[in-house]
Order: structure tokens, then sequence, then C-alpha cells
């Protein structure tokens, strides 16, 4: 069945957030809405519909007109199967000892790595992307230096990716939380994968607001691959939760961010250890003062 985008630009936040908001009241609706500043310092915004019907142009003409828009882009899309797609282009990832596939590169596994298997469908948190592949070594890099976690607490966990490369190497209490049910619901998913289903004990939460968080803390390690604002905002949860000489691993940041987090972190107690860069991304590891 054939898919539609409807794609325009116009100036200012406040329109495009209107138009986006007008877009909805469309027959037939669409069943995707985005609202983006194109990032060119031009101060224009980008909005545009995927819609499963062929999208009404002459309501769309109006929009335009109404919100001082350019004219509507309307494109057919082909015919995809994008979980196909998306395991063409995902080969295996290694990321020290560990090592990330889909089930349709099982063959691929090596005999002395330790194997994570994540599946296409479920992309976000396959380890190709900096952040999840910083966060990974860093695990690898600790366990080089003889750490060892009986506590661990995947913040944002997404895939659950790193509560679950934790579980392979550590017979620990663990814990994966996320804002987002789905999330956790893909996060579940992936440990019966895996074979792991009760190893990790998946909840939902926003930040460390959830009881089950308390009462498994202090942790002795803290993973939280998300982004900058919340990273700040976590600074002080975080400490509260970390076990003295704790580690915590972060992740989500962009390489000029870096600094800004490591001085919030560094005045709640938690001071960085090492930095790494991957592409645009950094990871942080750092640990909380004795």
């Amino acid at each position: 069945m054939p898919t539609f985008t409807a794609l325009t630009t116009l100036s200012g936040k406040a329109a495009a957030e209107a138009l986006g908001e007008a877009m909805e009241r469309l027959a037939p609706e669409p069943t995707g809405l985005g609202v983006f500043e194109v990032e060119d310092g031009s101060g224009l915004w980008e909005v545009g519909g995927y819609f499963l019907e062929t999208p009404d142009e002459a309501g769309l003409a109006l929009l335009a007109t109404m919100f001082d828009a350019q004219p509507f882009v309307i494109s057919e899309l082909p015919e995809t199967d994008w979980v196909a797609h998306v395991r063409r282009e995902l080969a295996p990832v290694e990321a020290g000892r560990f090592f990330l596939y889909g089930s349709h590169d099982a063959d691929k596994v090596p005999d002395d790595r330790i194997p994570l298997l994540i599946e296409a469908a479920m992309a976000f948190g396959t380890g190709h992307h900096g952040t999840t592949l910083g966060c990974l070594k860093a695990l690898d890099e600790l366990m080089t230096e003889g750490f060892k976690a009986d506590t661990v607490a995947d913040i944002g966990c997404g895939t659950a990716v790193l509560a679950m490369a934790a579980a392979r190497v550590w017979d620990a209490k663990i814990l994966a939380s996320d804002i987002d049910q789905v999330a956790v619901d893909v996060a579940e998913a992936n440990l019966k994968a895996n074979g792991m289903e009760g190893r990790v004990h998946c909840l939902e939460a926003a930040g460390f607001d959830a009881p089950a968080l308390a009462a498994a803390a202090p942790f002795d390690l803290i993973f939280a691959n998300i982004l900058k604002g919340p990273l700040v905002a976590l600074a002080p949860d975080m400490a509260a939760h970390l076990r003295p000489e704790g580690y915590a691993i972060l992740s989500g940041l962009l390489n000029d961010q870096a600094e800004e987090v490591i001085a919030v972190y560094a005045q709640n107690g938690t001071n960085l250890v090492r930095s790494t860069s991957i592409g645009d991304w950094t990871t942080l590891i750092l640990q909380k003062t004795p």
C-alpha cells in the first residue's frame, strides 16, 4: 500500500506548531507529524505529515496560504520492508568483549565474545549509535580494570542492552527503567529473546522516581544513556543513588555538551574518570567520591 509525505517550511516556531496542529484536522488525517527547526541559522521551520492515504492537496494548499508557508511538497513513498532494510544495514557490532547482532547474523557470533541479541525491529540501542557503543566500551574498560558490580541501574534503558550486558557478566541485582512503557515492553522482549528472563527487573519510571530503585540503592554502577538536559537534572539523584566509589557511565551527549555535564556532576561529588568520543558523541565514566 502506498504512503505519502507532505512537507513545507515557514518562519517561526509558533506558526510552525500552529500549522502542525491544523494539519491534524485534515481528512484524511496524517498518522504522523513532525515540526523541526532547520538548523542552518535561517530561522525556518519544517512541518511534515505522513499519510496512509492520498492527502488533501486543496486542504494543504489552503493551510500553506493561511500560515504563510511554502507550498506543500507531496511525495508518494515506495513500499519498503523496513525491517528487512534495517537488517541489511545493521551489521554486527563488537564493543570490547561484547558482540551485538540480529537473529539474521546468529551464525557470525565469535566464540570468544559475549553475545547480545537485538532485533532489527527494535533498533534503538543496537550498539550502532556512538552513545550505546561508547557505554558498552566503557563497561568493558571498567571490567578490564577489575571492577565488579553487585547492584546496577540502567536509567532510560531503551532496549536494555546495557542492563543485559551487565547481566551477562555479573550475578548482580540489575534494574532497567524507562519513562516510556513501550520501551519497558521492548526491554522485556529483548531479555526473553536472549534467554535472560528474570535477570533484569524492568520498570516504568522517570529518572529515579520509583520505590524499586530507592530500595535497591545504593548502586555500584549506573548507566544513563539519555540526553544532556535530563542528565544535568539527574545529577543530584545520581549521586544520591550511587555508593561511595561507585561508577556512573553517561552518554547521549554531543561532544560540546560534555564539559557542562562534567562540571555539574563534579558539584554533586561525582567526578570524571575518563571521557571518550565516538563521532559526534561523548561517553563519560564518573566516580562518586568516597
